[in-house]
């Protein structure tokens, strides 16, 4: 399990930064095409802060500086998880799949102080905050997580292990 969870991660990471640089090369920024009319577009956005734009208004040196610090210790914290709760298959998959997202995020703020978005669904007025192919394994990830944690039952054993 532990090597199909390593390979897992090493393609999310892969298919992460080859769609952002495909982006990045064929798309100038802003740009927006249309794949589903009156639905879902590909439009390539630089996100400087976190989810939906969280702190994107606060000082570049801080944002950051911030963003990597988080990062570093929400993927130790993860690993930590990981390591620790071995025994539960669904929740390696969802540390797995939010570490692998963490890390394609994490690439770009080392790099770039800002996170490549390109996932653009809308509906009339109503339009979701563009998001990348790391922002959905963490959220596939946080997802299987919660059910994980609210509707799978378990031994007080296998609780405390």
């Amino acid at each position: 399990m532990k090597k199909i969870l390593i390979i897992v991660s090493l393609a999310i990471v892969a298919l992460d930064q080859w769609t952002k640089m495909y982006i990045k090369s064929n798309f100038a920024l802003h740009e927006s095409r249309p794949v589903i009319d009156g639905f879902f577009d590909i439009t390539y956005v630089l996100n400087p802060g976190a989810a939906f734009g969280f702190l994107a208004k606060l000082d570049d040196t801080y944002r950051r500086g911030f963003f990597v610090v988080v990062t570093i210790i929400a993927i130790a914290a993860v690993a930590y998880l990981l390591y620790k709760e071995k025994g539960m298959k669904l929740r390696l998959i969802s540390y797995t799949l939010v570490l692998a997202g963490a890390a394609g995020n994490f690439i770009d703020r080392i790099y770039m102080g800002k996170v490549v978005d390109f996932l653009l669904f809308y509906y009339k007025t109503y339009q979701w905050p563009a998001f990348n192919v790391a922002d959905t394994a963490i959220s596939i990830g946080i997802g299987l997580l919660m059910l994980d944690y609210f509707f799978i039952k378990r031994s007080k054993d296998e609780s405390n292990a």
